[in-house]
């Protein structure tokens, strides 16, 4: 991990963990998971995830106890200062972000703007 990826996000035990397990039980050989902010929802971006098997160019690399995460460079500049953390309740489980960047977030919490 090089000193500019550490000072983009940060990542939480429980994340780590839970990347670590979906790496694990994926069917494909997998790297670690890529994080990407496309547009859509009710507020205008979403966070997205998915599997992934190389290291793209340009991408940003985090690792966290063996758990990587890829950062899609067009989501960089969303993603600054934030931390990604995984919580599980009794009616929903999944990857959230305590983001620095984001000015409004819609009433399900499934999108965001900046």
């Amino acid at each position: 991990m090089n000193a500019q990826a550490s000072a983009l996000i940060s990542m939480t035990d429980a994340a780590a963990e839970h990347i670590r397990h979906l790496v694990g039980d994926s069917p494909e050989p997998v790297l670690g998971l890529r994080v990407a902010v496309s547009t859509k929802g009710c507020s205008g971006l979403s966070y997205t995830f998915e599997f992934a098997d190389e290291k793209r160019p340009y991408e940003e690399e985090i690792e966290k106890d063996g758990a990587r995460v890829f950062i899609d460079p067009m989501a960089t500049m969303f993603l600054v200062g934030a931390q990604m953390d995984y919580e599980e309740s009794k009616l929903r489980s999944g990857f959230i972000f305590k983001n620095p960047n984001e000015k409004s977030r819609c009433g399900c919490g499934e999108s965001f703007s900046v």
